[in-house]
Protein backbone atom coordinates (compact mmCIF):
# COMPACT_ATOMS: atom_id res chain seq x y z
CA UNK A 1 0.00 0.00 0.00
CA UNK A 2 0.97 3.45 -0.86
CA UNK A 3 1.04 6.47 1.74
CA UNK A 4 -1.83 7.76 2.42
CA UNK A 5 -2.29 11.87 1.57
CA UNK A 6 -4.98 13.21 3.43
CA UNK A 7 -6.57 16.91 2.35
CA UNK A 8 -9.06 18.85 4.00
CA UNK A 9 -12.90 18.33 2.22
CA UNK A 10 -13.88 21.13 0.25
CA UNK A 11 -16.76 23.08 0.08
CA UNK A 12 -17.93 21.80 -2.99
CA UNK A 13 -16.99 17.76 -1.93
CA UNK A 14 -18.87 18.95 1.01
CA UNK A 15 -22.03 19.08 -0.52
CA UNK A 16 -21.48 16.20 -2.36
CA UNK A 17 -20.48 14.44 0.74
CA UNK A 18 -23.42 15.77 2.59
CA UNK A 19 -26.04 14.68 0.73
CA UNK A 20 -25.05 10.93 -0.01
CA UNK A 21 -23.87 10.64 3.69
CA UNK A 22 -27.20 11.42 5.08
CA UNK A 23 -28.94 9.07 2.00
CA UNK A 24 -26.32 6.14 3.52
CA UNK A 25 -26.77 7.13 7.25
CA UNK A 26 -30.18 6.49 6.65
CA UNK A 27 -30.72 3.21 5.05
CA UNK A 28 -28.19 1.98 7.94
CA UNK A 29 -30.45 3.53 10.33
CA UNK A 30 -33.75 2.12 8.56
CA UNK A 31 -31.89 -1.46 8.40
CA UNK A 32 -30.62 -1.41 11.88
CA UNK A 33 -33.95 -0.03 14.01
CA UNK A 34 -36.90 -1.42 11.27
CA UNK A 35 -37.88 1.76 10.54
CA UNK A 36 -39.47 2.89 7.25
CA UNK A 37 -36.70 4.70 5.37
CA UNK A 38 -38.54 8.25 5.28
CA UNK A 39 -38.43 8.24 9.15
CA UNK A 40 -34.73 7.39 8.63
CA UNK A 41 -34.25 10.08 6.50
CA UNK A 42 -35.72 12.38 9.11
CA UNK A 43 -33.19 11.35 11.74
CA UNK A 44 -30.41 11.18 9.37
CA UNK A 45 -31.15 15.17 8.93
CA UNK A 46 -31.79 15.94 12.25
CA UNK A 47 -28.08 14.32 13.05
CA UNK A 48 -26.30 16.27 10.29
CA UNK A 49 -27.45 19.46 11.66
CA UNK A 50 -27.09 18.95 15.05
CA UNK A 51 -23.43 17.52 14.56
CA UNK A 52 -22.48 20.03 11.93
CA UNK A 53 -24.10 23.26 12.51
CA UNK A 54 -21.67 25.22 10.58
CA UNK A 55 -20.48 22.04 7.89
CA UNK A 56 -17.16 22.56 7.20
CA UNK A 57 -16.51 25.30 9.82
CA UNK A 58 -18.07 23.84 12.83
CA UNK A 59 -15.35 24.00 15.41
CA UNK A 60 -13.56 20.87 16.31
CA UNK A 61 -14.32 19.14 13.13
CA UNK A 62 -12.27 17.49 10.85
CA UNK A 63 -13.53 16.03 7.28
CA UNK A 64 -10.83 14.96 5.13
CA UNK A 65 -10.08 13.16 1.80
CA UNK A 66 -7.78 10.51 1.99
CA UNK A 67 -5.65 9.87 -1.43
CA UNK A 68 -3.27 7.80 -2.90
CA UNK A 69 0.24 9.12 -4.16
CA UNK A 70 -1.49 9.85 -7.79
CA UNK A 71 -4.18 11.84 -6.34
CA UNK A 72 -7.06 9.34 -6.18
CA UNK A 73 -9.69 9.39 -4.15
CA UNK A 74 -9.04 6.43 -1.85
CA UNK A 75 -11.84 7.49 1.13
CA UNK A 76 -12.99 10.29 3.88
CA UNK A 77 -12.72 10.79 7.15
CA UNK A 78 -15.38 12.66 9.66
CA UNK A 79 -13.86 12.99 13.39
CA UNK A 80 -14.91 15.54 15.88
CA UNK A 81 -15.94 16.29 19.24
CA UNK A 82 -17.91 14.00 21.17
CA UNK A 83 -22.03 13.95 20.43
CA UNK A 84 -22.53 14.23 24.14
CA UNK A 85 -20.44 17.13 24.00
CA UNK A 86 -17.89 15.76 26.86
CA UNK A 87 -16.02 12.12 26.24
CA UNK A 88 -13.69 10.97 23.92
CA UNK A 89 -13.29 12.36 20.40
CA UNK A 90 -15.61 10.63 17.83
CA UNK A 91 -15.78 8.87 14.46
CA UNK A 92 -18.25 9.90 12.65
CA UNK A 93 -17.73 8.31 9.58
CA UNK A 94 -15.03 6.74 7.72
CA UNK A 95 -15.32 5.10 4.06
CA UNK A 96 -12.89 3.62 1.86
CA UNK A 97 -14.12 3.39 -2.14
CA UNK A 98 -15.29 0.09 -2.86
CA UNK A 99 -13.11 -0.86 -5.42
CA UNK A 100 -9.46 -0.01 -2.85
CA UNK A 101 -11.43 -1.63 0.22
CA UNK A 102 -9.22 -4.74 1.76
CA UNK A 103 -6.06 -3.11 0.62
CA UNK A 104 -5.11 -1.34 4.21
CA UNK A 105 -6.26 1.98 3.68
CA UNK A 106 -9.10 2.04 6.03
CA UNK A 107 -6.34 1.14 9.00
CA UNK A 108 -4.51 4.31 7.33
CA UNK A 109 -7.75 6.67 7.59
CA UNK A 110 -8.26 5.41 11.54
CA UNK A 111 -4.70 6.07 12.50
CA UNK A 112 -5.12 9.38 10.56
CA UNK A 113 -8.42 10.27 12.78
CA UNK A 114 -5.94 8.71 15.94
CA UNK A 115 -3.42 11.47 14.99
CA UNK A 116 -5.99 13.98 14.88
CA UNK A 117 -8.29 13.81 17.83
CA UNK A 118 -4.90 13.82 19.41
CA UNK A 119 -3.69 16.70 18.05
CA UNK A 120 -7.26 18.12 19.11
CA UNK A 121 -6.03 17.59 22.59
CA UNK A 122 -8.30 14.15 23.49
CA UNK A 123 -6.64 10.50 24.98
CA UNK A 124 -9.45 8.59 24.12
CA UNK A 125 -11.33 7.92 20.71
CA UNK A 126 -14.55 6.34 19.66
CA UNK A 127 -17.31 5.08 17.09
CA UNK A 128 -20.37 3.75 16.81
CA UNK A 129 -20.55 0.63 14.42
CA UNK A 130 -24.00 -0.99 13.00
CA UNK A 131 -23.83 -4.69 14.40
CA UNK A 132 -24.47 -6.20 10.41
CA UNK A 133 -21.05 -4.60 9.63
CA UNK A 134 -18.54 -7.76 10.38
CA UNK A 135 -16.05 -6.37 8.17
CA UNK A 136 -15.85 -2.64 9.96
CA UNK A 137 -15.75 -4.32 13.94
CA UNK A 138 -13.39 -6.67 12.83
CA UNK A 139 -11.13 -3.82 12.05
CA UNK A 140 -11.53 -1.59 14.56
CA UNK A 141 -11.30 -4.65 16.86
CA UNK A 142 -7.85 -5.31 15.22
CA UNK A 143 -6.94 -1.20 16.16
CA UNK A 144 -8.12 -2.17 19.87
CA UNK A 145 -11.35 -1.00 20.11
CA UNK A 146 -14.11 -2.83 22.84
CA UNK A 147 -17.64 -2.70 22.66
CA UNK A 148 -18.77 -0.37 25.05
CA UNK A 149 -22.46 -0.82 24.84
CA UNK A 150 -24.53 -3.09 22.36
CA UNK A 151 -28.11 -2.73 21.49
CA UNK A 152 -29.99 -5.46 20.79
CA UNK A 153 -33.66 -6.35 19.68
CA UNK A 154 -35.62 -9.35 17.89
CA UNK A 155 -38.80 -9.25 16.13
CA UNK A 156 -42.44 -10.15 17.82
Amino acid sequence: MADLGIRPMTSAEFVEWESEAIEEYAHDISAARGIPLENARRIAEETHRRLLPEGLSTPGTHIVIGEDTAGGRIGILWVGPNPDGVGPAWIYDIEVVAPRRGEGWGRALMAEADRLAREDGHSEIGLNVFGSNAVARGLYESLGYAATSIQMRKPL
